[in-house]
């Protein structure tokens, strides 16, 4: 039994909530429709997320002179850290937060997407929803991926630029890919998405660009004023 099965209610719900709105729109559009609702759903830790980075970058100068006056003695440097966290009411993590929760959906699409299922039997655009690219034939169903795929290698480019600029404000600050340079390639997974696309049926590829287009518009949002946004790419 695959460890996906776990998931197999959820899956479940999401197909009829999905089947449910194909009923009055394209079956495409009721992907689109249902993940958005999924992440505005999720919006809220997003915010918390972006007052947790904007905090942590607030005490950047901060915790830089921690790391200068306990350098060589880590115990002491954890337990500092540990309490001008508590102080300020912030977590170090806390720009992960959303990506982690992201998971699990992230998963049950998958799983909708990959198992057969009377959804992946309508179309887009002429081309099957359960179709993989490397079945395609045809112009028509060549355009519709060649577009798709366009749209998450656009969105890559930017995720790619917001996650290097972040880098530098980091370095800047004694922080990110010069102190550590093994993460140097961390905007690179920006573009991890179109690898995955072209991986998964037509409707997995549908869902990977509208929760990434809303992802980049998020941030663009919440980190308007130009706060330092977090440092990992934005994958989804």
């Amino acid at each position: 039994m695959s460890v996906f099965a776990i998931l197999d209610p959820a899956v479940r719900l999401a197909h009829d909530v999905v089947a449910a709105l194909a009923q009055v729109v394209p079956t495409a559009l009721a992907i689109v429709l249902f993940t958005v609702c999924v992440r505005l759903a999720l919006h809220p830790l997003a915010r918390a997320a972006s007052r947790g980075e904007k905090a942590r970058a607030r005490l950047a100068p901060r915790i830089a002179e921690l790391n200068r006056k306990h350098k060589g003695r880590p115990e002491k440097l954890q337990a500092a850290l540990a309490e001008l966290y508590r102080e300020e009411k912030a977590s170090p993590f806390a720009g992960c937060l959303p990506m982690l929760v992201q998971i699990p959906f992230f998963s049950v699409m998958y799983r909708l997407f990959t198992t057969p299922n009377d959804l992946l039997g309508h179309t887009l655009f002429g081309a099957p929803l359960g179709l993989h690219v490397g079945s395609a034939h045809g112009a028509g169903e060549w355009v519709v991926f060649a577009v798709l795929y366009a749209g998450l290698a656009a969105l890559g480019y930017v995720n790619f630029r917001r996650a290097r600029r972040a880098q530098a404000k980091q370095a800047a600050q004694g922080q990110g890919a010069q102190a550590q340079p093994a993460l140097a390639f961390l905007p690179y997974l920006s573009f991890g998405t179109v690898l995955f696309a072209a991986l998964v049926p037509l409707a997995a590829a549908v869902y990977l660009l509208t929760t990434s287009t809303w992802t980049a518009a998020e941030r663009a949002w919440l980190y308007r004023d130009g706060a330092p946004e977090p440092a990992v790419p934005a994958l989804a």
